[in-house]
């Protein structure tokens, strides 16, 4: 047995090598650094180290828990993360399905080109534009306003317009990007199947209703509970720059809690505790999924 080990290793040695630089980047940059979790348990000083600093056990959390703030990042990350789930996730798959209705090759590639580049633009630049749009002195959209003899508006200091903008920003840069999954799942349903149904006189609704759609479901299902378990990881840069005094009781999130709490105050263990809190919270949420989508009959993740 040893000896047929031996020999698929040496048969697919390059394949092996190959996977070295990703191995190596999990280690260091993923599984390494779960070890500082353990900060999360104790009263860390950067000058004593992990091994000296003090222990408070489940101190952190419960503090966490008693915080007023508490209920207000639940609030704000789960209506975020429900927007993402029920509002974003479905928009890739139904831009994927009316791209894949292009059958004109060069409009077809002209357009998906069109909806992937702003994926590329940095959230700092979304942010930019945001506000070049909306504010109240010279802003695009107030100018315009004005010339119809319309009241000014001034989005980027309303709480209550806060989530829509986020919103409608992650459809603008990612609902593109996030087509290319499911154009991939649609191109790899055989076309004869859609050529049998041709013949068979089905409609373009009828071979989207039994075969586009149960082509692609298990891909739908596997990235539906991946999109689950970062159901609390609301998009801390993209919020970061748009929150402001004003909003900030609708957008304040856990993320950028941890960041205010751990970089900007220095409270590096309470900051760790919240973290590890919020990835239980995601791990929970990823199993229950995964574990719904078996039961359902689906593939799931494992």
């Amino acid at each position: 047995m040893k000896k047929g080990v031996i020999a698929r290793l040496k048969k697919n040695r390059w394949m092996y090598i190959m996977l070295i630089p990703g191995i190596l980047y999990y280690i260091v940059f993923r599984f390494s650094p779960m070890f500082g979790l353990i900060s999360a348990f104790q009263n860390y000083q950067p000058f004593l180290g992990f091994t000296k600093s003090p222990w408070v056990g489940a101190a952190h959390f419960q503090r966490l828990f008693r915080e007023p703030v508490f209920w207000r990042l639940m609030k704000n990350t789960f209506i975020l993360g429900l927007m993402n789930i029920l509002l974003f996730f479905p928009l890739p798959i139904i831009l994927a399905l009316m791209i894949n209705e292009v059958k004109n090759r060069f409009y077809k590639n002209t357009i998906q080109t069109i909806v992937y580049v702003p994926h590329l633009v940095s959230w700092v630049v979304v942010a930019s534009l945001t506000y070049t749009f909306f504010t109240t002195e010279g802003g695009l959209v107030n100018e315009i306003l004005k010339s119809l003899g319309m009241n000014p508006v001034n989005p980027l200091l309303s709480a209550n317009a806060f989530r829509p903008m986020i919103l409608l920003q992650m459809i603008w840069k990612e609902s593109g990007w996030g087509t290319i999954l499911f154009l991939s799942a649609i191109a790899s349903i055989d076309s004869e199947l859609y050529e049998a149904a041709r013949v068979d006189g089905a409609g373009r609704w009828q071979q989207l209703k039994y075969l586009t759609f149960p082509g692609i479901k298990s891909t739908v299902v596997t990235m539906l509970i991946l999109r689950i378990g970062q159901f609390l990881d609301t998009g801390f840069e993209q919020i970061m720059l748009m929150l402001n005094a004003v909003n900030r009781s609708a957008g304040e999130v856990f993320d950028t809690y941890i960041y205010e709490m751990g970089i900007v105050g220095g409270q590096f263990s309470y900051s760790a505790a919240v973290g590890l809190f919020k990835s239980l919270i995601a791990l929970t949420l990823v199993l229950t999924a995964n574990t719904i989508a078996k039961k359902l009959g689906e593939e799931g993740l494992y």
